[in-house]
């Protein structure tokens, strides 16, 4: 699998990640193997994960799986803190709370420092140069190797990135940003990603297949066996399945039919190809899904269809992303 750099850095990782969502919930111990094995076997080394995910039985699967299974040395392994189970705050980005977390995930992974760690999202609570302060002390003390964050809009990465440039002493820098980005979601393009682009930090989609539904298995109804069939996940896929977003998949499933590939490649190949991505970050329940998936390695969308698929899919950005001079 082709690797490619992490933002303005000197990390590779491989241009399809691994994600571990359902790890620990959906996907058991075989499934988990069975997922890194073909991911490691196809070229792969970007394996995301979060202290949340499972609480916390995500990380303890892929620590169970590290060396017995795959090296090591041949993972590049990103993780995540500042989510929290609090009905009154769902996030904490203070340094305690994240040091802290930092070590109970190492200890879960069974490792002494985790290749990416990332601050899952933005808490307005706590001041924002206090959890950029834990960032630093992590990369300082080789816990972690390299430093990003995840959801955070585009004035929350900029002014992240700005302060850590400005401040004597910090030499930490961010390295990656992980937002929502597909066909049905293209809100980044508005400001995160012009930002990222602008400050050498190299995004990395989650959800790059629209929640599933591009890959076109709610085109006739929702599957038993779907997210959306899910009483705990049927609310994150719903927003997807409206008109317009039913559009944008009856283009991918055409351009899918005209390459003799299937809708999941032509919607993962388009987000993959985007300027200033990464890596895609793909989660899969099981093996045979993950290996459709891998095998996207091989196909690249000719230009016709990227813009066919650009135009239908196009959100719509007014003032103040237009030229606001020529209105």
């Amino acid at each position: 699998m082709e690797q490619r750099h992490l933002g303005r850095t000197g990390l590779r990782v491989s241009r399809i990640g691994l994600g571990t969502l359902t790890w620990g919930r959906d996907t058991d111990e075989h499934d988990a193997a069975e997922q890194l094995k073909a991911f490691w076997e196809a070229g792969g080394t970007l394996v995301d994960t979060a202290d949340v995910y499972g609480g916390g039985e995500a990380e303890y699967l892929l620590g169970q799986l590290i060396d017995g299974l795959v090296p090591r040395q041949d993972l590049v392994i990103a993780t995540k803190a500042g989510s929290v189970a609090d009905p009154y705050r769902r996030f904490d980005g203070s340094r305690g709370h994240l040091l802290a977390a930092l070590d109970a995930s190492l200890e879960r992974l069974g490792t002494d420092h985790v290749d990416l760690w990332q601050i899952h999202a933005f808490d307005p609570v706590t001041p924002l140069d206090e959890t950029l302060q834990a960032l630093d002390l992590a990369v300082s003390s080789g816990r972690a190797r390299y430093a990003g964050v995840s959801n955070f809009c585009g004035w929350q990465l900029a002014k992240a990135a700005t302060w850590q440039l400005a401040s004597p002493g910090v030499r930490t820098r961010l390295a990656s940003t992980q937002m929502e980005y597909s066909l049905l979601q293209r809100g980044v393009e508005r400001e995160v990603l012009p930002a990222a682009l602008d400050l050498g930090i190299g995004l990395l989609p989650s959800s790059p297949l629209g929640r599933g539904v591009l890959t076109g298995k709610y085109r006739s109804g929702t599957p038993a066996d779907s997210r959306g069939a899910s009483d705990l996940l049927a609310p994150f896929v719903e927003p997807y399945l409206d008109e317009p977003a039913s559009r944008v998949v009856d283009a991918v499933a055409t351009a899918a039919d005209g390459l003799a590939t299937t809708p999941l490649q032509v919607a993962l190949a388009w987000v993959r190809d985007r300027p200033g991505v990464v890596a895609p970050i793909v989660g899969a329940r099981n093996a045979h899904q993950l290996a459709e998936a891998l095998s996207v390695e091989a196909l690249s969308l000719p230009d016709e269809i990227c813009q066919a698929l650009d135009d239908v899919s196009a959100p719509v950005h007014r003032y103040p992303d237009q030229d606001w001079s020529t209105l």
